[in-house]
């Protein structure tokens, strides 16, 4: 199985890491960590040392509940780190994280390979043909509503099978659009509730009848440090043990924070066969 990212065929038969970047300043973790490109420049050179094969730059939290963010603002954030990543480091495959198509363009055009949209197409009406006419990867997650509302669209008759009929259903318009390379993210944590996200991770295998490369970011959400009774900065133990499920299970990429943590756990997985 592979991706064509900007005609770099990238080989997704082994699992591959793909580095968090949030130039935001209210991220659930990282928030504010990330204030000027050179700070972005540091990170994004230490994760690909530690061997990730994509960097997701945002700059919209979707933290349940997250404050709105201007397309202004938001063009302002990600399209400078864009930028310099992709002339500091001109291998690195740079994937944007809006549901904005204005914003997926501008950072395509910037260096960027892959749109990475939690909305899956549905908060803009245009992506799925910007998305096609830039040739862009396009990572398609499931949520409900919007990051302001999701959490108030929590149910469901079987989160599992709803999932599956979600993506079939826009995998399908993504294809008729003229997308050619699709992910699917499950989005753990988005109009999810712990249970929830649980009886998800436990069926992920399921997920791989959609013939589709798998998404999971798991790293240190609140399924794990609500479970756990801990905040964000303590949850990475529980992060590589769950991304370790979701690996075992099929998981094609995972999107984290710690990244030499997740190559780990690729490589000893890939030491059982």
């Amino acid at each position: 199985m592979t991706l064509n990212c900007k005609g770099h065929l990238v080989d997704i038969s082994r699992p591959q890491v793909m580095g968090i970047l949030n130039i935001t300043p209210d991220s659930f973790y990282d928030g504010g960590q990330l204030k000027t490109t050179d700070k972005a420049l540091i990170q994004a050179e230490r994760m690909l040392n530690e061997g990730a094969t994509f960097l997701d730059i945002g700059g919209y939290s979707t933290k349940p509940n997250a404050s709105e963010v201007s397309l202004t603002e938001e063009l302002r954030r990600v399209v400078p780190v864009i930028e310099a990543i992709s002339q500091n480091f001109p291998k690195a495959l740079l994937s944007v994280d809006t549901f904005r198509s204005q914003v997926a363009q501008a950072a395509i055009e910037s260096g960027a390979c892959i749109i990475n949209d939690v909305s899956g197409g549905q908060l803009d009406h245009q992506m799925f043909s910007t998305a096609a006419q830039l040739k862009a990867t396009f990572v398609m997650m499931h949520m409900k509503g919007n990051p302001q509302t999701m959490m108030q669209n929590c149910s469901y008759e079987d989160v599992t099978k709803d999932l599956i009929l979600y993506f079939s259903e826009r995998i399908a318009l993504a294809h008729a659009a003229g997308i050619l390379d699709i992910i699917i993210d499950p989005g753990f944590g988005f109009s999810k509730t712990v249970e929830q996200n649980f009886e998800l991770l436990n069926k992920l295998q399921l997920l791989a009848h959609l013939d589709k490369p798998i998404l999971v970011g798991l790293s240190r959400k609140s399924m794990i440090y609500k479970t756990l009774g801990v905040d964000p900065n303590e949850a990475l133990t529980g992060t590589i043990c769950l991304n370790t499920v979701a690996l075992q299970k099929g998981a094609n990429i995972l999107r984290v924070h710690d990244v030499k943590e997740a190559v780990q756990s690729v490589e000893l997985l890939a030491q059982m066969g």
